[in-house]
């Protein structure tokens, strides 16, 4: 059984995360309580909205320390568009504070001819870290479903596992540190691709509390 905390903080539909988790065979539970997260298998943070409201969410339900400190106990943790962003320092997009988690910082993508923002729709993956569990049994080069006008870049190059290309601009899609994974697109809408990362996550998580 795979005892997965979805968190709650008023931060889009949690819903469609579950419903995937479920069909994959996991127990995910929709939570803003720090017990829950202490007790679960694993966390998803997913989230769709503004940075700064997002923080704000997050502190008013006491999380910052409950996520900040299931993540360095290594429980397996999978951020998901929003929930991605936040785990860095700041964002262009507000003032707020993020989790600091990862060093570095969220950016808007550069005005171009022709760009259209927000980047929205089906983008191909360039696995920058081809081996990764996250990306078993996927091609190399997979279709995956985006909407967002900001990206994150990372102060550690290293921690990339995958880019995608906007216009002229090469950004990261997905971030990988050991049990911490991170992802810009949205798996539960990408069809095919998206469920086989998130059935890669519940097969991590099984491994992990099985032992």
């Amino acid at each position: 059984m795979a005892a997965i905390a979805v968190v709650d903080y008023d931060m889009g539909n949690l819903h469609s995360a579950c419903k995937a988790l479920e069909k994959l065979g996991a127990t995910p539970k929709i939570t803003d309580s720090p017990a829950d997260l202490d007790r679960a298998d694993a966390i998803v943070l997913p989230g769709v909205g503004a940075f700064d409201p997002a923080m704000q969410h997050l502190r008013s339900r006491h999380l910052e320390a409950p996520i900040t400190a299931a993540i360095a106990q290594g429980k397996p943790f999978l951020g998901i568009c929003l929930g991605l962003q936040i785990l860095f320092e700041r964002s262009e997009e507000g003032q707020e504070p993020g989790l600091g988690i990862i060093p570095g910082c969220v950016r808007r993508f550069r005005s171009e001819p022709g760009l259209t923002i927000p980047h929205m729709g089906w983008n191909q993956l360039q696995l920058t870290q081809p081996h990764h569990p996250l990306w078993q049994q996927l091609s190399s080069d997979p279709f995956v479903y985006f909407v967002h006008s900001y990206y994150v870049d990372p102060a550690d190059p290293t921690i990339r596992a995958a880019t995608t290309t906007h216009g002229s601009q090469t950004v990261t899609a997905a971030i990988a540190w050991d049990n911490l994974s991170a992802v810009q697109f949205h798996p539960e809408k990408s069809s095919t691709n998206g469920l086989q990362i998130l059935a890669n996550f519940v097969s991590q998580v099984r491994a992990l509390a099985a032992v």
